[in-house]
């Protein structure tokens, strides 16, 4: 057997052990990747709170001469080599998931593109904060790097529902379909929640907590820019309770991502005029930047919930679940 016959062969075998079905292996990467970039926001969040920020000052060495962090850098070294690990970790999760649905490339589509979105974002990902460091921390930088990982959360959600068939290929097809009011408003809480986050980031860069003390800052009115900031939580906090309670009787894993988005968005803003009126201090920033994550994903999984489960639609009142049975959990 000749070189071409013997690789082609050893090919064929390796996809032959790969699944041809969504497997708990699938599902359990899916969500350790969503977990994995929200713990990437707040590792970044530690970097930039404790001064971290230049702990590694050169890219993509830690220093000159060493590719790791170095006793002699001390915790600020550590704390930023430690946040560049994890996204090389979370590159891993993103191949592994690539490969497992090699099998599944044509007939689910929409994981296997969703992976590749997912893997090849993150070295993009580590180009930007390698911009960020030899910047000097550039606060717009900064605010881009941090955006990169909020839209891998995004796709990390719709990952996971797909995964665990709640929306996508495989979600339920009984369904019942929620009202177009629903849909709206879930879209609506999902924009919302981006525009807040995004507004969120010219608040960090105008603040205090630069990462380190060398580092420019926007140059923007701290108190103006929170006002802007919060416009967007007011319409979705208001946005989430009517959802809420539309979606109240109809007793399925709808009414459940509702309700998370109200407890959600509740909480954060809470975080959000406590942090303002303590004088930013860093623990509740840390904090924000958890709720910041949390509300990426519920906000992202109850619009792909309202859009994507079910194809039937039997009008307002049955879509709400006044004469529905629930619906299975996907």
């Amino acid at each position: 057997m000749n070189d071409v016959s013997q690789n082609s062969t050893t090919k064929r075998s390796f996809t032959n052990r790969l699944p041809t079905t969504i497997t708990p292996a699938l599902r359990r990467l899916s969500m350790a990747s969503l977990i994995g970039q929200g713990v990437l926001i707040v590792s970044g969040g530690v970097v930039r709170l404790t001064g971290s920020g230049l702990g590694c000052p050169t890219w993509p060495k830690c220093t000159a001469e060493s590719l790791t962090n170095t006793p002699a850098m001390g915790i600020h070294g550590l704390i930023e080599f430690g946040n560049r690990t994890l996204t090389f970790l979370l590159a891993a999760v993103a191949l592994a998931m690539l490969v497992m649905l090699w099998n599944l490339r044509k007939e689910r589509k929409d994981l296997f593109w969703l992976a590749f979105g997912l893997l090849a974002s993150i070295p993009a990902q580590a180009v930007i904060g390698g911009i960020t460091v030899l910047s000097g921390l550039n606060p717009y930088v900064v605010s881009l790097h941090f955006l990169v990982s909020a839209a891998l959360v995004v796709v990390s959600m719709l990952l996971v529902n797909r995964t665990y068939g709640r929306t996508g290929m495989s979600a339920p097809r009984d369904a019942v379909r929620p009202s177009k009011v629903v849909r709206w408003l879930s879209i609506a809480a999902a924009v919302c929640t981006y525009l807040a986050v995004i507004l969120g980031t010219l608040v960090t860069g105008a603040g205090p907590h630069s990462g380190d003390s060398s580092s420019p800052r926007i140059e923007l009115d701290g108190y103006l820019v929170t006002r802007i900031h919060a416009t967007p939580v007011y319409v979705l906090v208001a946005v989430s309770l009517i959802l809420l309670v539309l979606l109240w009787r109809r007793g399925d894993i709808l009414r459940h991502a509702a309700i998370l988005l109200v407890l959600g968005v509740l909480a954060q803003g809470a975080i959000g005029y406590w942090q303002y009126f303590n004088g930013v201090p860093a623990v509740l920033v840390g904090l924000h930047m958890l709720g910041s994550s949390f509300m990426l994903a519920v906000g992202t999984n109850v619009m792909d919930l309202a859009l994507r489960r079910g194809k039937y639609s039997v009008g307002s009142r049955g879509a709400e679940g006044a004469h529905t049975a629930p619906i299975p959990h996907g």
